[in-house]
């Protein structure tokens, strides 16, 4: 099961008490306090995962508490801290607060850590008092209590390029052939009712990695169909492949709905590079690119993912796209380092 949103109850540890404790020792009559501070509480830490692809283990669990710190001891004895709890989530997922929907942080990689809750700080003992005129100090302080939250993690998948399409257009399909994923295909709609990702192995030790989104229907941005379970997906994308099956009314139409839904739900979404695919090429038995006003597409592509007809042109083309891509994003970093 493919769950990408969960509501996540976490409580930071309470931080130990300090201690009031006055030295005994036998021939030793003025001692002193010698009361320890408590230990902190641990804390409460997301960390990346890239063995998860799912956020289904907090179905299951819904609630994880820090490790109180211990209190203090005499003869100046700190006490122990508490053991941290570390959350395991896929890369990609994105942490908020769910009651004030402020963002904590973003797990993009693994192993990257977001500190969620602060465990609390431990108290004072009363050797911390001591002063010149006050040299027998009574007083203590409490440990302070860790921090509580409902998270809300919301997983986005990370793909270089993601399929768009409405249902049947051949998205699965392509999937199966081009990687090793194997989602199931039939032919019905919304075969696809969860994403799947998948590698493609290019030759010379080359891949990048595609997903296969549930399909996508007008109103889509407003929450119909799939919805918005697909467009939060595809926000994560590099760039996007629009998916039209060559045995469409109107190729055309098609397109502009599909543009239409990316726009209305998200400028951002919409301004990625993107190309159009014209799929099912086997049904025709020829090859043919249909004449259509594709915009700013940096390609057009026909191809039969049955027939493997026209797949290395479009995995060429996606790879050179995402190449200039990346070049363009690491230019800045090399004007920074000619900088004096």
């Amino acid at each position: 099961m493919f769950v990408d949103r969960v509501l996540v109850k976490v409580e930071a540890g309470t931080g130990g008490s300090g201690q009031t404790s006055f030295r005994r020792e036998k021939y030793v009559p003025m001692g002193g306090p010698d009361g320890g501070d408590g230990g902190r509480g641990g804390d409460v830490i997301v960390r990346g995962d890239r063995n998860l692809t799912t956020l289904l283990d907090y179905t299951y669990r819904d609630s994880w508490k820090a490790e109180r710190g211990q209190h203090g001891e005499g003869s100046n004895r700190t006490g122990r801290s508490g053991d941290d709890v570390v959350l395991p989530v896929p890369p990609g997922t994105i942490i908020r607060d769910s009651r004030t929907k402020e963002l904590l942080g973003e797990v993009m990689e693994h192993d990257d850590t977001v500190l969620v809750a602060k465990g609390g700080r431990g108290g004072k003992g009363n050797a911390f008092f001591v002063t010149a005129t006050h040299q027998s100090p009574r007083e203590w302080q409490p440990g302070e209590e860790g921090e509580m939250r409902t998270l809300e993690l919301e997983l986005k998948l990370i793909a270089d390029v993601g399929f768009v399409g409405q249902p049947n257009a051949g998205k699965s399909t392509l999937l199966s052939v081009i990687s090793a994923a194997r989602p199931k295909i039939a032919d019905y709609p919304f075969t696809t009712l969860s994403p799947n990702l998948g590698v493609v192995p290019l030759s010379d030790h080359r891949s990048f990695v595609v997903a296969d989104i549930p399909g996508i229907i007008e109103g889509a941005h407003e929450g119909k169909g799939l919805g918005l379970q697909f467009l939060r997906h595809i926000e994560r994308t590099r760039l996007l492949a629009f998916l039209i099956p060559i045995d469409a009314m109107d190729w055309q139409a098609e397109l502009d709905q599909l543009r239409h839904e990316i726009a209305s739900y998200s400028e951002e979404l919409a301004a990625k590079p993107y190309c159009v695919v014209f799929s099912k090429l086997d049904l025709l038995g020829e090859h043919y690119i249909p004449e259509i006003d594709a915009g700013a597409a940096f390609g057009l592509y026909a191809i039969s993912a049955a027939g493997r007809m026209g797949l290395d042109t479009m995995l060429d083309g996606w790879w050179r796209q995402l190449l200039a891509m990346r070049a363009i994003a690491e230019q800045p970093l090399k004007d920074a380092q000619l900088l004096p």
